[in-house]
């Protein structure tokens, strides 16, 4: 057998789960439980999945001689998959190691697809899909992560791709996918924004309205929520008919492209996007700043790429990432470019927003680069340098539970550096962060003050997401789910995915567990994980729920990580999983004088001692 025969399998999950071979031909993968083998080893990218993991996984009641039965399809599939290999000769694909099984492969749709939205191709990655993603596994646990995760950025590349087609003057193009994706996915304001302006740049201005006034009446009379500042600023707009080519705004950056160099412009990009994520424009943002990134790096430049990575220092509170894929391509910018740059503000800017952009990660790096980002701050004799750094501290500082008192001093350093200095987002950023100090122990006198003084700046300064922040810390103040659904709707956080997805239904479930009330089955984002194992327990299904929690994935770091963990903790307690109730005490035990999610101001899930 060719030794690279590998390199020649393809395997395809954006719909049933298949196999081509190198002349595009199906492989035959045998019967439902072959395929759900394979797929869950695809899910691993790579890693080893312990044989009985399988078991436990493939069968709700694994009946006697399944892990034989595993063997069995392993080899199957082997059959399958190399069918040219040699007898008694190691397999190249699907290999064993240790107790399990990995897949060493390279050639998988979604990965290929993950690829081409990361490099901004959204029309050659959305071609990838041949139907939803894991089809034939849509309700087995161990898929449902990757499944919503594929689903999500497949909703980003539909609007990626619309935007990129009004930019470049194809708006009418743009309009029939457009409505085929709100039809679809109603609750996505993005694309009923990027609809109506579509249609507005296209000359149908009365049509652009309906479709604002569609997408209101389906938001308020189905989810119960008012549209978002995005959608009523365009309809503002369209009635005012500012929305024109020939705007003052555009007159003017045409001539600054005339009259200024690649470089300079590249620059005050930057600038720009920093104003408009601190007035709450994250969505722009985004759409631009790794192209900013990207077009210094075709200059070839090392020395203004890293002036352009480092000098988006806008403060950050939240510790979920709003892009993941976008995050992580920053990182990887740069970190190739930190070899390059010796001076200590440059080396600190970059290593600050590897700390930043990190957020969520376990990895020791990110936590080496805030450390080193702070020391070199201290050194230098500029106050801005210092309050981005303390930021990428403090972004770090949720890898363990109760860490409220140190992040509550770095909330303190920033408040006293930025009055100091006229730093006010700074000082925004430390009030949040003492807020959400303060309501770790329940001292809510003090996260008064500290709510009251950051709208009090947010309102001089034009920051208006602050007023989220103080919005859901005030429904935790009220601790109703009326209370929580007003924060929800009258402060959306459309534009900051990474807070708002899943936040609500999180919410109303701390609530109802609080209270001994029903917790509902509904969307819990990317807290499902640590929520299901309890879901199955209101459920009855006491066994499945115990097989969910041995093989839990730990919290991740941010500040929801204790709320997490009681979750889990109180499932394992239902249902007497006496390892996982360990593991999860152990974890909350440094935060015993904590209220569980509270440090986040945003909800919580009463003492910490309760679960202990």
């Amino acid at each position: 057998m060719d030794e690279h025969y590998g390199e020649r399998v393809e395997f395809g999950v954006l719909g049933p789960v298949v196999a081509w071979d190198d002349a595009g031909e199906l492989v035959a993968l045998k019967g439902p439980r072959h395929r759900a083998v394979l797929a869950r080893l695809i899910v691993a990218r790579g890693r080893v999945v312990p044989a009985t993991r399988l078991v436990d996984e493939l069968w709700q009641e694994p009946p006697e001689g399944a892990l034989s039965a595993v063997r069995t399809f392993v080899a199957a599939l082997r059959r399958s998959l190399e069918p040219d290999r040699a007898p008694r000769t190691q397999p190249k694909l699907l290999v064993t190691e240790g107790p399990g099984y990995a897949l060493r492969v390279d050639k998988v749709d979604a990965w290929r697809f993950e690829a081409a939205v990361e490099a901004g191709e959204y029309e050659a990655a959305l071609k990838l899909w041949r139907g939803p993603a894991y089809a034939d596994f849509a309700d087995e646990p161990w898929a449902l992560g990757e499944r919503g995760r594929l689903t999500e950025l497949r909703l980003l590349a539909v609007e990626r791709l619309a935007d990129t087609r009004l930019t470049n003057g194809q708006a009418a193009a743009a309009v029939a996918d457009l409505d085929a994706h709100v039809t679809e996915h109603p609750w996505r304001e993005e694309g009923w924004r990027l609809l109506a302006l579509a249609l507005y740049q296209s000359g149908r201005q009365a049509d652009a309205l309906a479709v604002l006034r569609r997408a209101r009446a389906m938001l308020v009379e189905q989810l119960a929520i008012d549209p978002g500042t995005a959608l009523t600023r365009l309809e503002a707009d369209i009635l005012n008919q500012a929305v024109e080519p020939a705007s003052v705004w555009s007159a003017t950056a045409a001539a600054y492209q005339r009259t200024s160099g690649a470089r300079a412009q590249l620059e005050s990009t930057v600038g720009l996007l920093r104003s408009l994520a601190v007035t709450g424009e994250l969505g722009e943002v985004r759409r631009h700043r790794l192209a900013a990134i990207t077009a210094a790096e075709e200059l070839g430049d090392p020395d203004l790429t890293a002036r352009v990575i480092g000098a988006y220092d806008v403060p950050a509170i939240w510790t979920r990432s709003d892009d993941e894929l976008q995050a992580a391509a920053i990182v990887r910018a740069a970190e190739r470019v930190l070899p390059t740059q010796d001076h200590p503000a440059i080396r600190a800017r970059l290593l600050a927003t590897v700390a930043l952009e990190s957020r969520g990660s376990s990895a020791d790096r990110p936590l080496e680069a805030a450390r080193e980002a702070e020391q070199l701050a201290r050194t230098l004799d500029d106050p801005a340098i210092l309050a981005f750094a303390l930021n990428g501290v403090f972004i770090q500082s949720c890898r363990q539970a109760g860490q409220s008192v140190i992040r509550d001093g770095i909330g303190a350093e920033l408040i006293a550096l930025a009055e100091r200095h006229a730093l006010p987002s700074y000082e925004i950023l430390g009030r949040l962060i003492r807020l959400q100090s303060a309501c770790a122990i329940a001292d809510h006198a003090a996260a008064d003050e500290h709510a009251a003084a950051a709208d009090a700046l947010a309102a001089r300064h034009d920051s208006p997401l602050v007023g989220v922040f103080t919005a859901w810390y005030a429904a935790l103040r009220t601790d109703t789910p009326a209370a929580y659904q007003r924060a929800a709707t009258e402060r959306p956080a459309t534009a900051m995915p990474g807070l708002d997805h899943g936040l609500l239904p999180l919410a109303l479930a701390t609530h109802a567990l609080r209270h001994q009330a029903v917790v509902q089955a509904v969307d819990y984002g990317p807290h499902t994980p640590w929520i299901q194992p309890l879901l199955l327990v209101a459920q009855g299904k006491y066994s499945y729920a115990a097989r969910l929690l041995s093989h839990a994935a730990t919290p991740p770091p941010g500040l929801f990580l204790e709320v997490h963990w009681a979750l889990l903790a109180q499932a394992a307690k239902a249902v007497d999983h006496q390892p996982m109730l360990a593991k999860a005490q152990a974890a909350l035990r440094p935060a015993a004088a904590e209220h569980a999610g509270a440090q986040s101001g945003l909800l919580t899930l009463g003492p910490v001692a309760n679960y202990l």
